[in-house]
Protein backbone atom coordinates (compact mmCIF):
# COMPACT_ATOMS: atom_id res chain seq x y z
CA UNK A 1 0.00 0.00 0.00
CA UNK A 2 2.68 2.42 0.57
CA UNK A 3 4.86 1.76 -2.29
CA UNK A 4 1.29 1.93 -4.21
CA UNK A 5 0.97 5.81 -2.74
CA UNK A 6 4.08 7.01 -3.18
CA UNK A 7 4.07 5.81 -7.43
CA UNK A 8 0.77 7.91 -7.69
CA UNK A 9 1.96 11.28 -7.64
CA UNK A 10 5.10 10.63 -9.45
CA UNK A 11 2.52 9.34 -12.17
CA UNK A 12 0.06 11.73 -12.06
CA UNK A 13 2.88 13.95 -12.51
CA UNK A 14 4.35 12.56 -15.07
CA UNK A 15 0.83 11.98 -16.64
CA UNK A 16 0.21 16.32 -16.02
CA UNK A 17 3.32 16.77 -18.27
CA UNK A 18 2.61 14.70 -20.99
CA UNK A 19 -1.05 15.91 -21.04
CA UNK A 20 0.17 19.36 -20.99
CA UNK A 21 2.21 18.37 -24.15
CA UNK A 22 -0.63 17.27 -25.89
CA UNK A 23 -2.42 20.24 -25.14
CA UNK A 24 -0.09 22.16 -26.83
CA UNK A 25 0.96 20.29 -29.99
CA UNK A 26 -3.07 19.88 -30.54
CA UNK A 27 -3.52 23.51 -30.17
CA UNK A 28 -0.72 24.40 -32.32
CA UNK A 29 -1.65 21.53 -34.95
CA UNK A 30 -5.17 23.33 -35.03
CA UNK A 31 -3.59 26.59 -35.72
CA UNK A 32 -1.57 25.51 -37.94
CA UNK A 33 -4.82 24.10 -40.27
CA UNK A 34 -6.62 27.16 -39.27
CA UNK A 35 -4.33 30.26 -39.85
CA UNK A 36 -3.47 29.21 -43.80
CA UNK A 37 -7.28 28.39 -44.49
CA UNK A 38 -7.70 32.78 -42.94
CA UNK A 39 -4.61 34.22 -44.86
CA UNK A 40 -4.59 31.76 -48.32
CA UNK A 41 -8.28 30.24 -48.65
CA UNK A 42 -9.96 34.00 -47.25
CA UNK A 43 -7.95 37.01 -47.60
CA UNK A 44 -5.89 35.72 -50.75
CA UNK A 45 -8.75 34.56 -52.62
CA UNK A 46 -11.26 37.94 -51.53
CA UNK A 47 -8.26 40.88 -51.73
CA UNK A 48 -7.22 42.14 -54.93
CA UNK A 49 -4.09 44.19 -53.81
CA UNK A 50 -4.40 47.47 -55.21
CA UNK A 51 -8.40 47.15 -56.47
CA UNK A 52 -10.70 48.59 -54.04
CA UNK A 53 -13.21 47.55 -56.02
CA UNK A 54 -12.97 44.30 -57.28
CA UNK A 55 -11.52 43.32 -53.42
CA UNK A 56 -15.38 44.93 -52.06
CA UNK A 57 -17.35 42.99 -54.78
CA UNK A 58 -15.42 39.85 -53.59
CA UNK A 59 -16.24 40.11 -49.98
CA UNK A 60 -19.84 41.28 -50.53
CA UNK A 61 -20.54 38.42 -53.01
CA UNK A 62 -18.54 35.76 -50.14
CA UNK A 63 -19.58 37.44 -46.93
CA UNK A 64 -20.28 34.24 -45.20
CA UNK A 65 -16.84 33.15 -46.21
CA UNK A 66 -15.11 36.32 -45.04
CA UNK A 67 -16.76 36.50 -41.55
CA UNK A 68 -15.61 32.95 -41.15
CA UNK A 69 -12.08 34.11 -42.01
CA UNK A 70 -11.96 36.42 -39.15
CA UNK A 71 -13.86 33.71 -36.83
CA UNK A 72 -11.06 31.65 -37.95
CA UNK A 73 -8.10 34.51 -36.45
CA UNK A 74 -10.26 34.64 -33.27
CA UNK A 75 -9.43 30.80 -32.61
CA UNK A 76 -5.94 31.18 -33.54
CA UNK A 77 -5.80 34.32 -30.60
CA UNK A 78 -7.48 32.30 -28.60
CA UNK A 79 -5.56 28.92 -28.86
CA UNK A 80 -2.51 31.04 -29.09
CA UNK A 81 -2.96 32.26 -25.22
CA UNK A 82 -3.89 28.49 -24.26
CA UNK A 83 -0.71 27.69 -25.80
CA UNK A 84 1.23 30.59 -24.01
CA UNK A 85 0.61 29.09 -20.80
CA UNK A 86 1.11 25.06 -22.02
CA UNK A 87 4.61 26.05 -23.11
CA UNK A 88 4.94 27.79 -19.94
CA UNK A 89 4.53 24.66 -17.88
CA UNK A 90 6.64 22.74 -20.06
CA UNK A 91 9.74 24.76 -20.19
CA UNK A 92 9.42 26.49 -16.61
CA UNK A 93 12.25 24.24 -15.02
CA UNK A 94 14.94 25.56 -17.91
CA UNK A 95 14.53 28.89 -16.51
CA UNK A 96 11.30 30.38 -15.04
CA UNK A 97 12.14 34.12 -15.98
CA UNK A 98 12.74 33.78 -19.32
CA UNK A 99 9.46 30.96 -19.52
CA UNK A 100 7.15 33.59 -18.01
CA UNK A 101 9.11 36.59 -20.07
CA UNK A 102 8.27 34.23 -23.41
CA UNK A 103 4.92 33.22 -22.43
CA UNK A 104 3.82 37.07 -21.84
CA UNK A 105 5.54 37.85 -24.97
CA UNK A 106 2.93 35.24 -26.67
CA UNK A 107 0.18 37.00 -25.03
CA UNK A 108 1.03 40.46 -26.28
CA UNK A 109 0.96 38.73 -29.77
CA UNK A 110 -2.13 38.11 -29.29
CA UNK A 111 -3.46 41.07 -28.19
CA UNK A 112 -2.04 43.02 -30.79
CA UNK A 113 -3.44 40.40 -33.38
CA UNK A 114 -7.03 40.89 -31.93
CA UNK A 115 -6.41 44.76 -32.17
CA UNK A 116 -5.30 44.50 -35.58
CA UNK A 117 -8.22 41.87 -36.19
CA UNK A 118 -11.13 44.59 -35.29
CA UNK A 119 -9.97 45.85 -38.64
CA UNK A 120 -11.16 42.93 -40.40
CA UNK A 121 -14.50 42.79 -38.71
CA UNK A 122 -15.25 46.52 -39.52
CA UNK A 123 -14.74 45.52 -43.12
CA UNK A 124 -16.94 43.10 -42.79
CA UNK A 125 -19.47 45.07 -41.66
CA UNK A 126 -19.30 47.88 -44.32
CA UNK A 127 -19.66 45.39 -46.75
CA UNK A 128 -23.08 44.42 -44.68
CA UNK A 129 -24.49 47.50 -44.28
CA UNK A 130 -23.45 48.71 -47.67
CA UNK A 131 -27.17 48.81 -49.14
CA UNK A 132 -28.49 51.23 -46.23
CA UNK A 133 -25.25 53.59 -46.56
CA UNK A 134 -25.73 57.06 -47.85
CA UNK A 135 -22.05 57.10 -49.01
CA UNK A 136 -20.84 56.30 -52.84
CA UNK A 137 -19.81 52.59 -53.62
CA UNK A 138 -16.41 53.98 -54.58
CA UNK A 139 -15.66 55.17 -50.97
CA UNK A 140 -17.18 52.81 -49.17
CA UNK A 141 -14.52 50.34 -51.23
CA UNK A 142 -12.13 52.52 -50.54
CA UNK A 143 -13.01 52.07 -46.61
CA UNK A 144 -12.64 48.33 -46.51
CA UNK A 145 -9.09 48.61 -48.43
CA UNK A 146 -8.13 50.55 -45.65
CA UNK A 147 -9.39 48.24 -42.85
CA UNK A 148 -8.03 45.41 -44.64
CA UNK A 149 -4.64 47.17 -45.17
CA UNK A 150 -4.70 48.14 -41.67
CA UNK A 151 -5.18 44.89 -40.58
CA UNK A 152 -2.53 43.39 -42.76
CA UNK A 153 0.17 46.21 -41.58
CA UNK A 154 -0.65 45.58 -37.55
CA UNK A 155 -0.71 41.91 -38.35
CA UNK A 156 2.75 41.36 -40.35
CA UNK A 157 4.35 44.72 -39.08
CA UNK A 158 3.81 44.82 -35.78
CA UNK A 159 2.13 41.28 -34.18
CA UNK A 160 4.42 39.28 -35.95
CA UNK A 161 7.84 40.63 -35.04
CA UNK A 162 6.45 40.36 -31.44
CA UNK A 163 5.97 36.66 -32.14
CA UNK A 164 9.38 36.02 -33.82
CA UNK A 165 10.83 37.36 -30.54
CA UNK A 166 8.68 35.06 -28.29
CA UNK A 167 10.22 32.00 -30.82
CA UNK A 168 14.09 33.33 -29.77
CA UNK A 169 13.42 32.91 -26.14
CA UNK A 170 11.34 29.44 -26.75
CA UNK A 171 13.87 28.41 -29.05
CA UNK A 172 16.34 28.94 -26.54
CA UNK A 173 14.81 27.59 -23.72
CA UNK A 174 13.80 24.53 -26.04
CA UNK A 175 17.61 24.07 -26.37
CA UNK A 176 18.89 24.09 -22.89
CA UNK A 177 16.09 21.80 -21.87
CA UNK A 178 16.93 18.16 -21.88
CA UNK A 179 13.57 17.18 -22.87
CA UNK A 180 13.66 18.42 -26.40
CA UNK A 181 16.95 18.30 -28.99
CA UNK A 182 19.00 21.17 -28.93
CA UNK A 183 18.12 21.41 -33.13
CA UNK A 184 14.91 21.50 -32.64
CA UNK A 185 15.49 24.95 -30.15
CA UNK A 186 18.02 26.70 -33.14
CA UNK A 187 15.39 25.93 -35.86
CA UNK A 188 12.26 27.52 -33.76
CA UNK A 189 15.20 31.13 -32.92
CA UNK A 190 15.69 30.44 -37.11
CA UNK A 191 11.79 31.18 -37.34
CA UNK A 192 11.85 34.14 -35.31
CA UNK A 193 14.49 35.67 -37.22
CA UNK A 194 12.66 34.96 -40.51
CA UNK A 195 9.57 37.00 -38.41
CA UNK A 196 11.33 39.71 -37.59
CA UNK A 197 13.41 40.26 -40.90
CA UNK A 198 9.86 39.83 -42.68
CA UNK A 199 8.48 42.67 -40.44
CA UNK A 200 10.97 44.99 -40.30
CA UNK A 201 11.39 44.92 -44.02
CA UNK A 202 7.90 45.64 -44.29
CA UNK A 203 8.00 49.09 -41.79
CA UNK A 204 11.31 49.92 -43.15
CA UNK A 205 10.98 49.18 -46.85
CA UNK A 206 8.31 50.52 -49.05
CA UNK A 207 6.66 47.43 -51.42
CA UNK A 208 8.51 45.08 -49.37
CA UNK A 209 8.11 41.60 -50.97
CA UNK A 210 9.94 39.13 -49.67
CA UNK A 211 8.47 36.48 -47.13
CA UNK A 212 11.42 34.86 -45.61
CA UNK A 213 8.97 33.72 -42.88
CA UNK A 214 7.53 30.90 -45.47
CA UNK A 215 10.99 29.58 -45.39
CA UNK A 216 12.37 29.65 -41.71
CA UNK A 217 9.01 28.22 -40.41
CA UNK A 218 10.26 24.98 -40.02
CA UNK A 219 11.06 24.71 -36.85
CA UNK A 220 7.56 25.45 -35.69
CA UNK A 221 6.66 22.17 -37.79
CA UNK A 222 8.62 20.28 -35.86
CA UNK A 223 7.51 21.65 -32.52
CA UNK A 224 4.37 20.30 -33.00
CA UNK A 225 5.44 16.74 -34.13
CA UNK A 226 7.80 16.80 -31.03
CA UNK A 227 5.44 17.93 -28.61
CA UNK A 228 3.50 14.74 -29.66
CA UNK A 229 6.13 12.58 -29.33
CA UNK A 230 6.88 13.31 -25.91
CA UNK A 231 3.23 13.41 -25.35
CA UNK A 232 3.15 9.61 -26.27
CA UNK A 233 6.69 8.63 -25.64
CA UNK A 234 7.06 10.84 -22.33
CA UNK A 235 9.68 13.06 -21.11
CA UNK A 236 13.31 12.10 -20.32
CA UNK A 237 13.47 14.49 -17.19
CA UNK A 238 11.18 12.23 -15.40
CA UNK A 239 14.03 10.09 -14.83
CA UNK A 240 16.37 12.11 -14.73
CA UNK A 241 15.40 14.57 -13.18
CA UNK A 242 12.38 14.00 -10.50
CA UNK A 243 12.29 17.18 -9.36
CA UNK A 244 11.33 18.85 -12.69
CA UNK A 245 7.95 16.53 -12.49
CA UNK A 246 7.18 18.06 -9.06
CA UNK A 247 7.72 21.61 -10.89
CA UNK A 248 5.91 20.87 -14.06
CA UNK A 249 3.19 19.61 -12.33
CA UNK A 250 2.84 22.76 -9.26
CA UNK A 251 3.38 24.89 -12.18
CA UNK A 252 0.33 23.59 -13.58
CA UNK A 253 -1.94 23.68 -10.73
CA UNK A 254 -1.02 27.30 -9.95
Amino acid sequence: MTANTAAGPDASQAFSQRSTALFAGAGLLVMAVIAPFAVFGVLGTLVVSGDATETFNNIDASQGLFRSGIAGFLVVIILDILVAWALYVLLAPVNRSLAILTAWLRVAFAAVFAGALIRLLDAAQLVAGAAQSTLPTEQLSEQVMSAVASFEDGWTGIALAIFGVHLLGLGYLLFRSVDFPGFLGVLVVIAGVGYLFDSFGTILVPDYALTISTVTFVGEALLIFWLFWRAIRGFPSESANPGAQVEAARLAQS
